[in-house]
């Protein structure tokens, strides 16, 4: 190719120009100077069969053997197999006889699938001058191959994620200062690339014959913990639980948002059956002291109970599409679907009667897409529902009270488990859909004693602090401060929506008539008469908590046919979906 440029150019514009277009064509260059015969400048294209740094020198002569990688590269190839191998082999196979996967064959199935990628491990030789120039032998406890954790980054369902995951054959999964400082180090570059953190647990806890060096240290076992609270809110924290996870071990899972437990496979606690009872004298196993069923149902501290390992991944893998990466991302959509039962039979659903007990979930199928619901501690405080969904493909948190369960009254449990809950929808930016119908906080000796004021101010607090698009539909009864609780219309929801049944009182009819007029109508002597008088009075309470006179007084934002519900709050959630709202300045709230 011959070109020619401007007289003025100089001898380096020239070769510049030549090397550009030399490049940009694939072909050599001449370049002609103003009127010039000859060419100032030749410039050849370079296919690769030259050397480009040295273009006069001639390619060196080699051949396949000698490109192939020396002994140097075939022993570190070796010894990084030996580290995959894990602990001594009759831990694996007690691992198989509980039918527990090695640690190794677990992150194959959490990220060996289609759309999922083992990307890099880091830290793979942490303490190896420990145990292997030793040549100690496979059958020996002093492999330490990885320190007993493996971390890294992952490709997890098309998401990117940082992981770590304990191996339990490398003495017990036991945390010592090298796999502290991988921990540690996984932590904090997840707070900087904004990722999800997946905990892969199955850890005794710290090493305690080494606990010199990581324990109290400012860079030590304790940063876990801090790590986790600079993280939280920041990236979703999922925990999952594949073995007994003890002390030190134990906070992992409940600093995390998101706690899964394996069926028969695991626990966790703040002391060993073994130390309880040094300490106390009580005579207890693990299951019973810190088993599934216990943080299921007593403690709260598992979000999900899985069946098996499999199941574990599916309930992650469910879990994570309703989140996004961090807290500056909205939640990805998914795509729309109907409901799964037509939202023309909610009227028929919710009984006339307001103390007639009925399932919510009746109403809920009838509102959010099909398939979309996945509930969060279902057995902890079950008169009020927590729940992901999707209305129309866009993910909302649902608090929505269960009739069906201790006739849907707040519960100290139940009012905490939501507080949580809300708190981490408005986290993550996921919007809020309470669904009202409770006589409200309950009352009485025992729920004094267990909180019921603390916990329920919780639940406000949460509500209140809330900055997410929140949608609040009385579907039946919305009595005393569980209106407040439920997103009522002091609490800055963008709509407060009401059905035909719905009703909002300081309390419920029967127990008002009672507390105003119990000394008029015992001073009525015929029984008939007193009860013609009580079902008068009754009807006009009734009549001034309607939610009809609510909507004539503008307390509330609209009355819609019950067939519409589900439509009504797609368009809702869609016109509302980038509120901006703000709290008051000041480092953050006093209630937790």
């Amino acid at each position: 190719m011959k070109v020619r440029i401007a007289a003025e150019a100089t001898d380096d514009e020239a070769s510049a120009v030549a090397a550009a277009l030399a490049e940009h064509v694939g072909d050599t260059v001449e370049v002609y100077v103003g009127d010039g015969d000859e060419p100032t400048v030749v410039h050849e294209f370079d296919d690769g069969s030259t050397n480009r740094s040295h273009p006069d020198r001639e390619p060196p002569e080699e051949t396949d053997a000698d490109l192939e990688p020396t002994d140097r590269e075939r022993r570190l190839r070796e010894e990084i197999e030996d580290i995959a191998e894990g602990g001594p082999k009759r831990y694996r196979d007690q691992l198989e006889e509980g039918e527990k996967l090695f640690v190794r064959d677990r992150l194959e199935l959490w990220f060996g699938g289609e759309d999922d990628e083992f990307l890099f491990e880091d830290g793979r030789f942490a303490a190896f001058d420990d145990w292997h120039p030793d040549g100690t032998g496979e059958e020996t406890d002093d492999r330490l191959p990885a320190d007993g954790l493996i971390t890294g980054g992952a490709t997890f369902e098309g998401r990117d994620v940082h992981f770590m995951a304990n191996d339990y054959t490398v003495k017990r999964g036991s945390m010592a200062a090298k796999g502290v400082e991988k921990f540690l180090r996984m932590q904090q570059r997840a707070l900087k690339t904004g990722r999800p953190v997946f905990y892969l647990m199955d850890s005794s806890g710290g090493r305690i014959d080494q606990q010199t060096g990581f324990f109290a240290n400012r860079e030590g076992i304790g940063k876990y913990y801090y790590n986790h609270s600079m993280l939280s809110g920041r990236v979703p924290q999922i925990c999952v639980l594949y073995g007994p996870c003890i002390a030190g071990a134990a906070y992992t899972p409940v600093f995390a948002d998101f706690t899964i437990m394996v069926e028969n496979m695991s626990a966790m606690a703040i002391a060993s059956p073994r130390m309880v009872r040094m300490v106390t004298g009580e005579e207890i196993d693990l299951e019973e002291l810190g088993g599934p069923k216990v943080h299921a149902r007593e403690s709260g501290s598992a979000d999900l109970i899985a069946e098996n390992e499999e199941h574990a991944r599916e309930l992650v893998a469910q879990l994570i599409t309703y989140l996004p990466d961090n807290a500056d991302e909205k939640p990805p959509r998914g795509e729309p679907r109907p409901p799964a039962d037509s939202p023309t039979g909610i009227d028929a659903v919710v009984p006339q009667h307001p103390n007639e007990g009925y399932d919510m979930l009746d109403v809920v199928d009838r509102v959010v897409d099909s398939g979309s619901y996945f509930e969060l501690r279902p057995d902890y405080g079950a008169e009020i529902l927590t729940a992901f969904a999707r209305i129309d493909g866009r993910p909302i948190g649902i608090v929505a009270n269960q009739p069906a369960h201790r006739a849907g009254a707040i519960f100290p449990d139940a009012a905490e488990k939501a507080a949580e809950f809300i708190w981490t929808c408005d986290a993550f930016n996921v919007p809020l859909l309470y669904l009202c119908d409770t006589p409200g906080f309950m009352a009485g000796s025992q729920v004094e004693k267990d909180g019921i004021l603390e916990a329920g101010k919780k639940m406000i607090y949460a509500t209140s602090s809330a900055t997410v698009p929140k949608q609040t539909v009385v579907v039946r009864k919305a009595y005393g401060a569980g209106i407040y609780a439920m997103g009522g219309p002091a609490y800055d929801p963008e709509s407060v929506i009401g059905l035909p049944s719905g009703e909002i009182a300081i309390m419920g009819p029967e127990a008002a008539i009672n507390a105003v007029y119990a000394r008029k109508l015992s001073e009525i002597d015929d029984p008939e008469e007193r009860e013609r008088r009580e079902r008068e009075l009754r009807e006009e309470y009734r009549e001034d908590i309607d939610v009809h006179r609510m909507a004539s007084e503008v307390v509330i934002d609209e009355i819609i046919p019950p067939s519409e519900l589900r439509q009504e709050l797609a368009a809702r959630f869609a016109f509302y979906e980038d509120v901006e709202k703000s709290l008051p300045r000041k480092k953050h709230g006093t209630i937790i």
